[in-house]
């Protein structure tokens, strides 16, 4: 007996667990064909730039083993399928509820095909996907620096050149404003791209991002590395000689390392700095307190590389040290309070970002497990 023809049409973009599921569940009533929404057309509809390209779509759908033949469609609008299940000549229509219109079950109607809506079923054991809800997921990363902070602003950097150390970082708790992980830059990240890094190369998207971040008029400029570390997955080092971008950047993506730096480096929260607080209230800014937080910064990059936990531990002491010696107000008495109980455990530690609050980033090999954990960033894209 010859087997019915069944076509779908849809956008499968961010192609997901969903998808597969619906696709699957459709070819239990024949052969499958699979018009997929053209880029033109999806932006079109939904305002919006695709995840993945038409191309990419089609290969990804086509190599399902349940997808008979798969072709990208040739109209435009809602419908944009018509032309498409003319050649077809299908047997049988297949929504799911979310794609149910009445005007694609009169076209059905008219030609004699069978239409079916189907629920929305993930497969059992995993979750339910939709493409919208994973696009609503924040994967737009924080900075977390390591050492060397202050040296991405030029009037510390002129008196002596010198790198700050910084892994992108995602996490699973909320990161609290003014809380000195590039908080503020994660948020015009997020106005500017939404949930999701572009796939341009990452210095590009780094100067667009510091960019956006400090419009012209702005009185302080955020350093950059706030939009590096946040763009630049992996560990990396930013070279600066007295500008607001560096003359280099040394990225480091080994993942046994990376791996390493997870297994060491947590997060004590401590309140954030509060409204008003301004870091830079005093200021000792001289060519020596530079130089020492330079040969810090390079000794914390030594450390990591060496996978040397006590060095990487009093590296980082010594440059946050350095920092407090040139701007005072970013260590109080109190978070003495907050490392004083962990003295045994911790091997070193430092402030997130300028100071005044957020957390404090601590090195150790035998955390608790209230301490906050990181995982940095891999490599996505160049």
């Amino acid at each position: 007996m010859k087997r019915k023809k069944v076509l779908v049409s849809g956008c499968f973009d961010c192609l997901h667990s969903g998808h597969v599921a619906f696709l699957k569940s459709a070819a239990r009533y024949g052969d499958l064909y699979v018009c997929i929404g053209n880029d033109a057309n999806i932006l079109q509809l939904k305002q919006r730039s695709v995840y993945q390209t038409e191309n990419e779509r089609l290969y990804m759908v086509s190599a399902l083993a349940e997808v008979m033949e798969a072709r990208v469609s040739s109209g435009m609008g809602m419908m944009d399928f018509v032309e498409d299940l003319e050649q077809i000549q299908p047997d049988v229509f297949v929504v799911n509820e979310d794609g149910h219109h009445e005007d694609k079950q009169k076209l059905c109607n008219e030609r004699g095909i069978e239409y079916i809506v189907l629920n929305r079923l993930p497969e059992p054991t995993l979750p339910p996907r939709s493409t919208t809800d994973i696009r609503k997921e924040d994967r737009i990363p924080y900075r977390l620096d390591l050492a060397g902070g202050w040296l991405d602003q030029p009037y510390v950097s002129s008196l002596h050149p010198g790198a700050v150390i910084t892994i992108s970082v995602h996490v699973d708790f909320e990161v609290n404003a003014r809380s000195g992980m590039a908080s503020s830059t994660h948020e015009v990240a997020k106005e500017i791209w939404g949930h999701q890094i572009p796939a341009i190369p990452n210095e590009k998207a780094a100067k667009i991002l510091f960019a956006c971040d400090n419009p012209p008029g702005k009185l302080n400029i955020s350093g950059s590395q706030d939009a590096i570390g946040i763009v630049f997955p992996g560990l990396n080092k930013l070279y600066y000689e007295g500008e607001y971008w560096p003359t280099r950047i040394d990225s480091k993506w080994d993942e046994d390392m990376l791996l390493w730096l997870e297994r060491h480096l947590f997060l004590i929260p401590i309140p954030p700095r509060p409204e008003g607080f301004e870091v830079l209230a005093e200021q000792h800014l001289t060519k020596e307190f530079a130089r020492d937080l330079a040969m810090a910064s390079e000794d914390v990059w030594n450390a990591i590389l060496q996978k040397d936990l006590e060095k990487l531990g009093s590296a980082m002491t010594a440059s946050l040290m350095a920092q407090c010696k040139m701007f005072p107000m970013m260590w109080t008495s109190s978070f003495d309070s907050v490392i004083a109980p962990h003295s045994s455990q911790i091997k070193g530690y430092k402030i997130s970002g300028a100071g005044g609050g957020g957390y404090i980033v601590v090195v150790s090999d035998d955390p608790k497990v209230e301490w906050e954990r990181i995982h940095i960033k891999r490599v996505a894209h160049l």
